[in-house]
């Protein structure tokens, strides 16, 4: 793997198109330059003794007599805002999805159906907000600024915090532009630019995947159809 500060401007122009699209959107995380976008729920955690087991959206929602939908959001389907907090429905789940990372089982298994669609494997890029431990050059975003390394697609499996934190990589992209994963630090849902036969895959995967559109709303307060009172 390698790091310079030069590298920062790789991502260029993704910064440049984020920027210009309508903010709380889909095109405001990932570029609306692709064929097809997805959206990847991040599994809540239900304890079972010592095995930690995922738990789908989709789940949870017929749980709680809501309606799963590709726009749902946490606070809708569950009932509750402090449900994105520290209360849980015991038996149900544990833990609510995380916001801002992608849990390793999850981006393994994304990165091994995108690396079928790229010439490059080999060659792509990871950004991640390291708090400013290293003094280089970032990639700034209008939600975050990022450290940039070069490595293979199977580095979107690995944890880029310090031990025993754990944090995704909030984007990653090959070289030949041909996808980008967009995971935001305020989000529980990672978001995916690619191909049309590269989306088709995932919503094939064993992953819970939804088509998503560059205009769709991301905020967890957006969903349409489970509706909850105002955040106080």
């Amino acid at each position: 793997m390698q790091t310079a500060g030069r590298t920062a401007q790789a991502g260029r122009w993704i910064a440049d198109a984020v920027r210009a699209a309508p903010p709380d959107t889909v095109a405001a995380l990932v570029p609306a330059v692709f064929p097809a976008h997805a959206r990847v729920f991040h599994p809540a955690v239900r304890y079972e003794g010592d095995t930690d087991v995922f738990v789908r959206w989709d789940e949870v929602a017929a749980a709680n007599g809501t309606t799963p939908h590709r726009l749902m959001q946490w606070p809708g389907i569950t009932g509750s805002w402090e449900y994105l907090g520290e209360d849980d429905q015991p038996g149900l789940w544990n833990d609510a999805p995380a916001e801002g990372h992608l849990a390793a089982h999850v981006a393994g298994e994304l990165a091994a159906v995108l690396a079928a669609h790229t010439a490059g494997p080999g060659e792509c890029w990871f950004g991640w907000d390291d708090e400013g431990a290293a003094d280089l050059p970032r990639l700034r975003l209008p939600r975050s600024d990022l450290l940039l390394v070069r490595a293979p697609v199977d580095r979107a499996a690995t944890n880029f915090a310090p031990e025993p934190r754990e944090q995704s990589a909030t984007l990653w992209w090959p070289a030949d532009r041909s996808w980008c994963v967009v995971t935001d630090p305020a989000l529980t849902s990672t978001y995916v630019g690619a191909s049309v036969a590269a989306v088709d895959e995932l919503l094939a995967s064993r992953l819970e995947v939804a088509p998503a559109l560059p205009g769709d709303p991301v905020t967890p307060d957006s969903d349409p159809v489970n509706r909850v009172d105002a955040r106080g």
